[in-house]
């Protein structure tokens, strides 16, 4: 089996890390990460500049691609230029707390994921609640033996997982649930800097809550969750229900 391993953390991080030492075990790893962290960078793309991509060791435990990009570049440099050969799996992760709820619009790692999808390619995301320390090394074992028994998964398939916090003890077991369509009950915090000029800064507190079983209030109630997302986010029902109403409408 022939692994892509990116992340939104950078290419040095723990988590990249710990989950490479595991798919070592199951596959061929190639790794394609940023530089440096792209938290939050979606799905954005690099087109306006040109991307420096060198080679690092980390570690001694792999050598792997660096590039100036975000997770989304990783991926598509990665497919189309530095591994010619079919790829059958892309794991992005350990990212470094949750990408549950909205947040999963936000997020470097699903992103990465996402774009494996748009070009065919089975892909996972991966995810420890955020707490200090963070076991990545224990995450990474949970991580594995899901994985083991969602493979094969089918091509352009996404599946994001999340493991709870693991300082609470060992999580309660796995739920198969919905992304959430809420997210952190967020504010801007303002201040002036030395100029005078005001200046935000985005907080969020705890997530609002949902009504039924989702992949957030899974997670704070400790379980781990397993998600299935799609690169098409048409809305069927709705699509059906604008046909009806534009159906017969003419621009005169």
């Amino acid at each position: 089996m022939k692994i892509l391993l990116t992340n939104d953390d950078g290419i040095f991080a723990p988590g990249l890390s710990a989950i490479y030492k595991e798919l070592a075990n199951i596959g061929e790893v190639i790794v394609v990460a940023p530089s440096d962290s792209k938290s939050g960078a979606s799905h954005s793309v690099t087109f306006s500049r040109p991307m420096l991509c060198n080679k690092v060791n980390i570690n001694d435990l792999f050598t792997g691609y660096s590039l100036q990009g975000s997770p989304a570049d990783c991926v598509k440099l990665a497919v189309m230029e530095l591994h010619k050969e079919p790829l059958d799996l892309v794991v992005s992760g350990i990212n470094n707390g949750a990408n549950a709820g909205i947040n999963v619009y936000y997020s470097g790692t699903v992103a990465a994921a996402m774009e494996g999808a748009f070009l065919r390619i089975p892909s996972v995301a991966l995810s420890l609640s955020y707490e200090e320390p963070m076991d990545f090394e224990k995450a990474a074992r949970y991580f594995i033996r899901i994985l083991q028994n969602l493979l094969p998964l089918k091509k352009g398939e996404v599946v994001n997982i999340n493991i709870p916090q693991l300082s609470k003890g060992e999580p309660k077991g796995i739920r198969v649930v919905p992304q959430s369509s809420t997210g952190f009950a967020e504010e801007f915090v303002s201040e002036k800097n030395e100029l005078g000029q005001t200046i935000f800064l985005l907080t969020g507190k705890s997530h609002r809550d949902d009504n039924c079983p989702s992949d957030i209030n899974s997670l704070e109630e400790g379980f781990i969750t397993v998600t299935a997302l799609t690169p098409d986010m048409t809305h069927k029902r709705n699509t059906e229900r604008l046909k009806e109403k534009l159906g017969d409408f003419t621009i005169s």
